[in-house]
């Protein structure tokens, strides 16, 4: 076992020394290598040096001999340049003399011309000057003329035209004037039945009459005769007639009456103007305090007078004729509402009376609808059933005329060239006249036979 160990050492040493041989061995060689590279690059500079101051020679060599040349050149090119401006500068000379010859020649005739060309233009221009003169002489009488018998024309025409003018004016003064003549008189008129109206409203009945006649014309301007009537008693067993009462359909069909009545407290709202215009503070609270208490008394006597449900509404209509008699109610705060609430009664006046009775219209329009809804029913039924026969019959008569175009198109089109084909080799007459003649159809008898058509 030792040996075997000793002989494994033996042979390590044996491979390091001859690894160290070896390593020995490339280190000398390239020390070798070294030192030959060295001696490489040393001649390398040297040879690097020697190129480089030959090319410098070579080179101021150059330099020198292009110097030389460039002097040679350029004294040869001076000398063809002084030579080749001297010989232009001497055609150039007598090329300035030749054209300084012809300049003169030319200013020569130039001149020449000029002086005869001036003689005519100073002919010509004189009688031109001459003709002008002659033609704007005339022109000038010519208009001296025209413009004289324009003058005379514009003053007829002016002349004319204001006597006309003067004329109209004085007779539309003279119309006015009658216009305003008459428009005195008619105000005359107008004072005098303001004065007559004053009068007759001065008495309590004569202003029942005349609301009474304002509410029946508007009653008749809205509803039909049959929708309302006059003098009413409302009540069953009473004495006392409303004016006007409108008739509204019942629950049962029966009529139920609304009682409508006019008012027209006059000497109450005169006062009431008279203080307004016044401008009395004091006075216009009276008469409003008044005005309220006159209306709450018309409208308790229409209460109680007027309205008996069912037989009537459960309220009644109070009817001033006047807007302004209505605004100044309307006016008095929570009035309407008490008049509403205590007797049941509602104040109108012309518009909105109107109004109420357009409502009531459509209402009975309406019920009219209503009842007749059956009877539109049937007719609708009928007309439905009727269009669907009418559709039948229009179908009918469109396949018919569908028929009828189609045999009108073969007519026309197969029938009419196989006409044309035969006919080709006819020859036509020459006279329309004859060929008519030749059928029968003379213009008086295709006359008469469109009379006997």
């Amino acid at each position: 076992m030792d040996l075997l160990v000793l002989l494994v050492l033996a042979v390590v040493v044996i491979v390091l020394i001859v690894s160290l041989v070896t390593l020995s061995s490339k280190l000398s060689q390239v020390k070798t290598l070294q030192e030959q590279n060295q001696a490489s690059s040393t001649e390398l500079i040297r040879s690097s040096q020697e190129l480089d101051r030959r090319v410098t020679d070579n080179m101021t060599a150059m330099h020198q001999l292009m110097d030389t040349k460039l002097d040679q050149v350029r004294e040869v090119v001076d000398q063809k340049l002084t030579t080749t401006l001297q010989a232009q500068t001497k055609q150039t000379d007598e090329r300035i003399a030749q054209l300084d010859a012809r300049f003169d020649a030319f200013q020569r005739r130039v001149d020449e011309n000029m002086k005869t060309t001036s003689q005519a233009s100073t002919e010509q221009l004189g009688k031109v000057r001459e003709t002008v003169d002659k033609q704007l002489s005339d022109m000038r009488k010519e208009n001296e003329a025209k413009l004289e018998l324009m003058r005379q024309t514009v003053d007829e025409k002016l002349q004319k035209t204001l006597d006309e003018r003067m004329t109209q004016s004085f007779q539309r003064v003279s119309t006015q004037l009658e216009q305003v003549h008459q428009g005195l008189g008619e105000m005359r008129g107008l004072a005098e039945g303001v004065g007559d109206l004053k009068k007759v409203l001065s008495g309590v009945k004569t202003r029942g009459i005349v609301g009474e006649i304002q509410l029946g014309a508007i009653l008749r301007d809205i509803l039909s005769p049959e929708q309302y009537e006059e003098n009413v008693a409302t009540v069953s067993g009473s004495s006392e007639r409303v004016e006007f009462a409108v008739k509204l359909p019942g629950e049962s069909g029966e009529t139920v009456w609304l009682p409508i009545d006019s008012k027209f407290p006059g000497d109450t709202y005169e006062h009431l103007v008279d203080a307004i215009n016044a401008g009395n503070e004091e006075a216009i609270a009276a008469a409003k305090k008044g005005l309220e208490t006159r209306i709450k008394v018309e409208a308790k006597d229409i209460s109680t007078k007027y309205i008996a449900p069912p037989e009537t509404t459960n309220f009644a209509i109070l009817f001033l004729p006047f807007e302004g008699l209505y605004a100044e109610v309307v006016s008095q705060t929570g009035l309407l509402e008490q008049l509403q609430r205590e007797y049941r009664v509602n104040v109108c006046g012309p518009s909105t009376m109107a109004a109420l009775l357009n409502s009531l219209q459509m209402g009975f329009q309406s019920v009219a609808i209503q009842k007749h809804a059956d009877e539109i029913q049937k007719v609708l039924s009928a007309v439905k059933t009727e269009f669907e026969t009418y559709q039948a019959q229009l179908e009918k008569a469109q396949k018919q005329i569908r028929t009828a175009e189609t045999t009108i198109d073969k007519i026309l089109t197969t029938r009419t060239k196989a006409m044309n084909r035969k006919l080709r080799g006819v020859t036509a007459l020459e006279s329309l006249e004859d060929a008519q003649s030749t059928l029968g159809l003379v213009e008086g008898s295709v006359e008469d036979q469109e009379d006997d058509e």
